[in-house]
């Protein structure tokens, strides 16, 4: 038999098998991500949200008052979240609506501006377009749908409820506006942001850096 084939045919199934190997190296990581069940992020729970700083940005309209501050860093972004929101425009911005009267207050007509020291508006966002920008600046395309479906419910327990009065019971509400950065690029240290909040019997402005 003449060696050189005998060699080659040997080769063969050697090349085929490292093949095999690099392939299924690739492929263990999407399995893991379709077969896992959990949420894609890991997200802290709303409830353990602390509460904002004594030098939060605050406005007091009397029967009802705001106090607000942006998610300026990733470090606080991951924190919350366990993903970079800067990454995908997006701005997150808490606010904290204070009840300081006995008669409800509707919040329905509410509606929250931004811009910055520039003069350029930032468009607020849904928490659903918010989480699929989220997805594609991250590179999240392939995913278990239960996993999605659990990052949606955590990330939206954050969102800013208007839809319910305001009583005097609950007292007071947190929760998040995310806004849009101007040319949906990377958010990167934003100045001079002001917040304004319209939809009530007097509009309220807060200088939020």
């Amino acid at each position: 038999m003449n060696p050189d084939k005998a060699t080659g045919s040997r080769r063969i199934p050697a090349r085929s098998g490292l093949r095999q190997v690099a392939l299924a190296a690739l492929a263990a990581p999407l399995l893991l991500t379709l077969g896992c069940s959990g949420s894609l992020y890991k997200v802290k729970p709303a409830s353990e949200l602390v509460h904002l700083p004594d030098n939060a940005a605050t406005a007091n309209l009397g029967a009802i008052s705001f106090r607000a501050a942006p998610l300026l860093t990733d470090e606080e972004s991951q924190e919350l979240f366990e993903s970079n929101l800067h990454l995908a425009g997006l701005l997150p911005v808490r606010v904290e609506i204070t009840h300081n009267s006995g008669v409800p207050i509707e919040l329905k007509r509410v509606r929250f501006h931004l811009h910055d020291n520039s003069g350029t508006d930032w468009k607020p966002i849904s928490f659903k377009k918010a989480i699929a920008r989220i997805l594609k600046a991250n590179g999240i395309f392939l995913y278990n749908p239960d996993s999605r479906k659990t990052f949606e419910k955590e990330f939206r327990a954050y969102e800013l409820d208007l839809k319910a009065p305001l009583t005097d019971a609950e007292r007071r509400r947190r929760g998040f506006v995310i806004f849009l950065s101007p040319k949906k690029q990377p958010v990167a240290a934003p100045h001079g942001l002001v917040l304004t909040i319209e939809g009530l019997s007097q509009p309220a402005t807060l200088n939020l850096n």
